[in-house]
C-alpha cells in the first residue's frame, strides 16, 4: 500500500508528538480516514521528509510521531521563475500544478494588456489560497520537499522590476528564431508566459528592453497553460536534472 505523502505547515522534530495544521488533518482525518498505527511521510517545505506514525486522530485533529528527517533530492539545482498571465477557467489551475511538477520555485500571476481575467480585492485573495493549495497537493503528488510559493499578481511593470535579479530572463515570443539551446547555463530563470491571445508588440518590446530574451520553442504557437509545462522541461532538460545532465 501506497504510504500518503502529506504536507504540513507545522514544525517538525524527530521523537516529537506533533498536531498536524488544521488542512493536514481534515485531509488525513476525514478524507483519508486514517487511524493511530498509520504510517505517513510528511513535509513541511524545508528540504526534508519526515517518516510519521499517527498516535490519534479524528475528524478535527491528528497527532503524529516524527520520526527521523530523511534527506529528499527532488529539488532542481536549476532555479526558475514562472509570470504567468491571468487565464480562464481551469487553465491557471493546471499551468500551476504542471509548473510545480516540472520543478518551478516561484510562481507570479500576471495582468497584462491582452488578460481575460480580472482580479481584485477579496476574489483575488480566494484564487490565490486556491491556487497555492494546487501547488500543495502537486509537490506532495510529485514527491517535491519544497512548496513552491504563490506571489500575490503583478502588472508587467512589477514583474520586470522583480525579476530583475534573475540571470536569464525569458520571454516566449513564437516569431523570433533564438532558441534555448544557444544559451549558456543560467543558475536562475525568469520565465514569462502570454495570455491565449499573445503579449502584445508592446510588451516585448518592453520585456526585451528591461533585459528579456525572446524566444521561440518551435514553428508552433502553444496554448497558455502549455507553454510552461513545455518551456520548463527543455530548460530542466538542458540546464536542470532531467535526463543525464550533470
Amino acid at each position: 500500500m501506497r504510504i500518503p505523502r502529506i504536507y504540513t505547515n507545522s514544525p517538525l522534530s524527530e521523537g516529537n508528538h506533533t498536531d498536524l495544521d488544521e488542512n493536514a488533518a481534515q485531509h488525513v482525518g476525514r478524507v483519508l480516514r486514517m487511524q493511530p498505527g498509520q504510517v505517513l511521510r510528511l513535509f513541511n517545505g524545508d528540504g526534508q521528509d519526515y517518516p510519521a506514525t499517527i498516535t490519534d486522530a479524528n475528524k478535527k485533529r491528528v497527532e503524529v510521531l516524527v520520526g527521523a528527517p530523511e534527506i529528499n533530492r527532488t529539488e532542481s539545482p536549476l532555479q526558475i521563475t514562472l509570470g504567468q498571465t491571468l487565464s480562464k477557467g481551469d487553465r491557471m489551475d493546471y499551468a500551476i500544478q504542471k509548473a510545480v511538477e516540472m520543478g518551478v520555485s516561484c510562481i507570479v500571476p500576471l495582468t497584462t494588456d491582452r488578460s481575460e481575467v480580472k482580479l481584485k480585492g477579496d476574489r483575488e485573495e480566494k484564487r490565490l489560497r486556491h491556487w497555492q493549495s494546487i501547488a500543495v497537493s502537486a509537490a506532495e503528488q510529485c514527491g517535491r520537499a519544497r512548496v513552491p510559493g504563490i506571489l500575490p499578481i503583478m502588472t508587467v511593470a512589477q514583474w520586470l522590476e522583480y525579476s530583475r535579479d534573475c540571470d536569464l530572463r525569458l520571454v516566449l515570443h513564437h516569431r523570433t528564431e533564438q532558441s534555448l539551446a544557444s544559451m549558456d547555463k543560467p543558475a536562475h530563470i525568469a520565465l514569462m508566459i502570454g495570455p491565449e491571445g499573445g503579449l502584445t508588440a508592446e510588451e516585448i518590446a518592453l520585456a526585451e528592453k528591461e533585459g528579456f530574451m525572446a524566444v521561440a520553442l518551435g514553428p508552433r504557437v502553444l496554448r497558455t497553460e502549455t507553454a510552461p509545462v513545455a518551456t520548463l522541461a527543455l530548460c530542466q532538460w538542458l540546464w536542470g536534472d532531467i535526463g543525464s545532465q550533470e
